[in-house]
């Protein structure tokens, strides 16, 4: 079946099996580094909240809590930056609900207004006598 010029096809193949080890007793460990990535400090965030959302003066706490980061990070204490990046995620959620509501309110405050002298107005007319 074979021709004589391919000796080698019925020879067994030699040498270790894939996935074992020439030494029973020894085990092959692959190590694997993963570099964690670096946590962010959320400084445009801070920046923004700082000028526009600074309710409460979150947003100068959270830019002070967000330099602090950065130097952290610089320093390389990724522990303590991961600490002060929750702190300012923090912050600065809460200084964009504060103002979000705080905007709602005027919205509904004015609207409110606005209504109530609308009807008020409508009611009477240009010489101030009760219209029904």
């Amino acid at each position: 079946m074979y021709p004589q010029s391919y000796p080698s096809a019925l020879v067994p193949l030699q040498g270790v099996p894939y996935g074992q080890s020439e030494h029973p007793g020894i085990v092959q460990h692959t190590t694997v580094n993963i570099i964690a990535e670096p946590p962010k400090d959320h400084i445009i965030w801070s920046i923004f909240s700082l000028f526009y959302m600074n309710s409460f003066c979150l947003g100068l706490a959270a830019l002070i809590h967000s330099i602090k980061a950065r130097d952290r990070k610089m320093v390389g204490d990724l522990p303590e930056a991961r600490w002060y990046r929750s702190t300012v995620r923090s912050l600065n959620i809460a200084a964009t609900v504060a103002t979000c509501v705080i905007v709602l309110i005027f919205i509904i405050t004015f609207s409110v207004i606005a209504a109530q002298e609308n009807y008020y107005y409508s009611r009477y007319n240009s010489y101030g006598y009760y219209r029904r």
